[in-house]
């Protein structure tokens, strides 16, 4: 009995000097000196800390995007909706910089080139992110191509060499008959997009959009295409049935906003999650009218 007493106590006094411890003291049930003979309750000096050194540290990347064909009527707005989003952004285009005088136009960077003659704009794409094209064109079957395919083409091998991230081509909404009435348009443009399919699987957008209405600037004038497009795309976007009619039903297809087609266009070459692919003008308007994150 004694000796399981004498167990415990010496436990007792174990658990005690182990709590006190832990508190910055050493305590002993025992003793207040120590086998040196000095006062254990002696509170020890603190530990001296060094200043950490400071190291510097670079900041995050900033997005940079560069758009193809910046100065015209669907490259200017995406360019405008990519600054307000604070993007570093520039423009490549035949003419350089744009005659729009407007306060956004002044803090672009604008690039002049040709996307057949890739020499000639090859640095524009040093430092950049992502990109946008913008660039189409009508004419004689061959000149529809050599633009809306060939030009886009090389763009796309051209930005996936140098190591790119995302890509977003605006292409255009199948019509039906009217396929092939501008065969060569449309033939570039689907050329151009399996291009882009097989150079960016996973950071690929192509966007469909059918009549693209906004503020159209001809000369000095301008022209108001909403007047036209916006109650017409109030009507036909709830009319998805009838673009399954057969040769006609492509011809239903919904007008949409030139700030629509921007706002998505930004979103799909900076979102890292915004899913790769083409997208129609049904789903244009429906990710234009969520908000942005």
């Amino acid at each position: 009995m004694s000796r399981l007493i004498h167990n415990s106590k010496f436990f007792v006094s174990r658990l005690s000097n182990i709590a006190a411890s832990r508190n910055g003291r050493f305590l002993s049930t025992e003793s207040d000196k120590t086998t040196d003979g000095k006062d254990s309750n002696k509170v020890e000096e603190p530990f001296k800390v060094e200043e950490a050194e400071t190291v510097d540290v670079p900041p995050p990347p900033t997005e940079k995007l560069l758009v193809l064909g910046g100065n015209g009527f669907v490259g200017s707005h995406v360019c405008k909706e990519a600054l307000d989003r604070g993007l570093a952004v520039a423009s490549l285009s035949r003419s350089g910089r744009s005659s729009i005088q407007e306060p956004w136009a002044n803090r672009m960077t604008w690039h002049q080139g040709n996307l057949l003659s890739t020499d000639s704009w090859k640095d524009a794409l040093k430092g950049v992110t992502s990109v946008i094209s913008c660039v189409g064109g009508f004419g004689s079957n061959s000149y529809m191509y050599k633009i809306n395919g060939t030009a886009n083409i090389d763009a796309i091998r051209a930005a996936s060499e140098e190591g790119v991230k995302r890509f977003v081509y605006i292409s255009a909404a199948d019509y039906g008959v009217v396929n092939y009435l501008l065969r060569g348009y449309y033939e570039g443009k689907r050329a151009a997009e399996t291009e882009l399919l097989t150079r960016y699987t996973y950071g690929g957008v192509i966007l469909r959009p059918g009549f693209i209405y906004g503020t159209r600037r001809v000369g000095s004038m301008k022209l108001p295409l909403g007047v036209i497009g916006s109650p017409l795309e109030m009507v036909l976007q709830h009319a998805k049935p009838l673009s399954k009619v057969p040769l006609v039903g492509p011809l239903f297809a919904p007008p949409v906003n030139v700030t629509a087609v921007a706002k998505v266009a930004v979103r799909a070459a900076t979102d890292p999650v915004f899913p790769p692919g083409i997208i129609d003008v049904h789903g244009i308007i429906r990710y234009s009218q969520q908000k942005s994150l």
